[in-house]
């Protein structure tokens, strides 16, 4: 097996970014959902209630993320945020609360682009959001990600996938942090210990899916086929899944082209 694709996703929601190579560092691929939008009670906003996220743009230009939305100015934002005289909000991931710097310039390009008050927040290197510790180590921690630092994910899986839909679709639409060719459909679903390269990484959850993958990310448009084709053969005690949730366990780098190893 051999590792394909490296995404790293600067504003959780907004678009991605492929990567020839990527560091892993304690939360994950560096600079990895760092930043995020979330509602004047600091509730995280996602493409489940504003699928034209999607269309937001990012890429990384030196020191900057440069953010990109049609008919607006390009906002640049630092990759590292640091505290300074930047004000702190509460934010909440689903059960996970916490303290984050909001960006001022920010907040007011999302809020213009969004027609509503939001703020853009930043996870300083102090915050220590800790992994769902049913599933994960002490010291394990995380970013803004909805509950894992990696997901995984299979070209042969989203080959069998588009072999029941009269569209294919691209890896875009799930979302993964990785992606691993060489193997059979779903070989990802049991894999509960990885190296790649030099770093091993644990499966510890099988990824449930939901309506973000129903947007497709060219338009903001909602389809819901994927996840109705997913249900049909991939439906399990209520959930749907598709997708490994992965926890490393060193920091390092990875290389597109690396080979893979189930152990």
């Amino acid at each position: 097996m051999q590792l394909c694709g490296i995404f790293v996703y600067p504003i959780k929601a907004c678009a991605g970014i492929s990567l020839e190579r990527s560091d892993v560092v304690e939360r994950g691929l560096a600079f990895d959902r760092r930043y995020m939008l979330a509602d004047r009670d600091g509730n995280f906003i996602s493409q489940r209630e504003v699928p034209q996220l999607c269309l937001v743009g990012t890429a990384f230009d030196g020191a900057w993320i440069a953010v990109t939305a049609a008919g607006r100015e390009t906002l640049l934002l630092p990759r590292e945020l640091s505290g300074g005289a930047l004000e702190h909000r509460p934010y909440r991931v689903w059960g996970a609360a916490g303290d984050a710097l909001r960006h001022p310039e920010g907040s007011r390009w999302f809020s213009e682009l969004l027609d509503d008050e939001v703020n853009l927040l930043y996870m300083p290197d102090d915050e220590r959001r800790a992994v769902s510790p049913p599933r994960a180590r002490a010291g394990d921690i995380v970013s803004f990600a909805d509950g894992y630092p990696l997901l995984i994910i299979s070209e042969a899986s989203l080959g069998d996938l588009n072999s029941r839909l009269a569209t294919p679709l691209d890896m875009r639409r799930f979302r993964p942090s990785l992606t691993v060719s060489g193997c059979a459909p779903y070989a990802e679903d049991d894999f509960s210990s990885i190296r790649i390269g030099a770093i091993s990484f644990r499966g510890v959850k099988r990824c449930p899916r939901c309506a973000v993958i129903t947007v497709d990310p060219d338009t903001g448009r909602r389809d819901p086929a994927p996840l109705r084709a997913l249900a049909r053969y991939r439906e399990r005690d209520g959930g749907v899944y598709f997708g490994m949730n992965l926890i490393h366990d060193r920091t390092g780098s990875l290389q597109r082209g690396d080979a893979v190893y189930s152990l």
